[in-house]
């Protein structure tokens, strides 16, 4: 699922392309996604697009209030207004041409002034789209938490060190910060070396601000190279991120550590998978990784990066047999 660089570059493109510009109709594919379909065809055509903003893990794209000389028949409410975006796992919006053939599971389009539509794709529909006047958007966006490129080192650890959960799932929590996802917490934990099951309120406030640290570094690097394309992430004019080549923990299981050469390990954290390196980054009492997949797929029998006597190295390979998803 795309995450803030992503979303944030998606914007940024966007930005660049249909600001200014005021929208003429609105036409559907399929609407299971959309929050209430007749409220985009009878609000939106007339509307300029003033601003397009990120929030989260969402798009706003700001939409003016309707004049006189703008209005429509099908207007309803002429006030000020926003279109939400979710891009969910395989959503995509981006301008096109009017006259271009629909890719497959173009969803919505909406025909702009200069004769380019802004089509919205998703193969699989797990995003949304809503429109939303002022008072329903700050309802909307009431508890979440602050944006990670923009939170203050006390505000940080007031969130993370006083909270007895994992820092893994206070990194996902979106009322904590918002717009990290899995990508972007576990590469920020295996810079600081903190384990992704490690209790906030354990983290000292010297770990808590090298946290901060590194994550708005990460964050702008990868914003810097649009993001992470890990499957069907592409940009506002099509194009793939690139931070991918740039992962140091995520989706690199059984990979040597770039700082150690331990392998890397995997585990279940906050429900979703979490890679960290057993050196760098030591676990909790107790706290056990999935055991490595051999070539055949099958569990390994002995413990990668396994130290001390055969009688320890046995009791770690058996609490990795049984795993821990907690």
């Amino acid at each position: 699922m795309p995450e803030l660089p992503e979303v944030e570059t998606v914007a940024r493109g966007l930005r660049q392309a249909i600001l200014g510009r005021r929208i003429l109709s609105v036409r559907f594919g399929k609407t299971d996604f959309i929050d209430d379909p007749a409220a985009l065809e009878q609000h939106l055509p007339g509307r300029q697009i003033e601003a397009v903003e990120r929030y989260g893990k969402f798009i706003l794209l700001r939409l003016s209030a309707v004049s006189r000389e703008t209005r429509v028949a099908a207007n309803g409410d002429a006030a000020q207004a926003s279109l939400l975006v979710h891009l969910g796992m395989t959503g995509q919006i981006a301008p096109s041409p009017a006259g271009r053939a629909l890719e497959k599971h173009t969803h919505v389009c909406i025909l702009l002034d200069d004769g380019r539509e802004l089509r919205y794709t998703d193969a699989r529909r797990f995003g949304r789209i809503a429109y939303l006047t002022k008072a329903l958007l700050a309802e909307e966006l009431t508890g979440f938490g602050t944006d990670p490129l923009e939170v203050s080192e006390m505000e940080f650890a007031n969130r993370i060190c006083g909270r007895r959960a994992r820092i893994k799932a206070l990194l996902l929590d979106q009322s904590v910060l918002r717009g990290i996802g899995n990508i972007y917490a576990d590469e920020s934990l295996w810079k600081a070396k903190i384990h992704p099951a490690r209790l906030g309120a354990k983290l000292s406030r010297k770990q808590a601000e090298t946290l901060r640290r590194v994550l708005r570094h990460i964050l702008q690097k990868a914003i810097v190279l649009r993001g992470s394309s890990i499957s069907d992430f592409l940009d506002a004019k099509g194009e793939p991120g690139e931070y991918q080549r740039h992962h140091r923990a995520y989706g690199r299981e059984g990979k040597s550590c770039y700082r150690c050469k331990t392998r890397i390990r995997r585990a279940m954290v906050a429900g979703r998978s979490s890679y960290f390196c057993p050196t760098c980054q030591h676990s909790p009492r107790g706290f056990a990784a999935l055991p490595l997949l051999g070539k055949n797929g099958r569990k390994n029998k002995r413990t990668e990066g396994s130290t001390g006597s055969g009688k320890r190295r046995a009791q770690r390979n058996r609490r990795e047999e049984m795993g821990n998803h907690l």
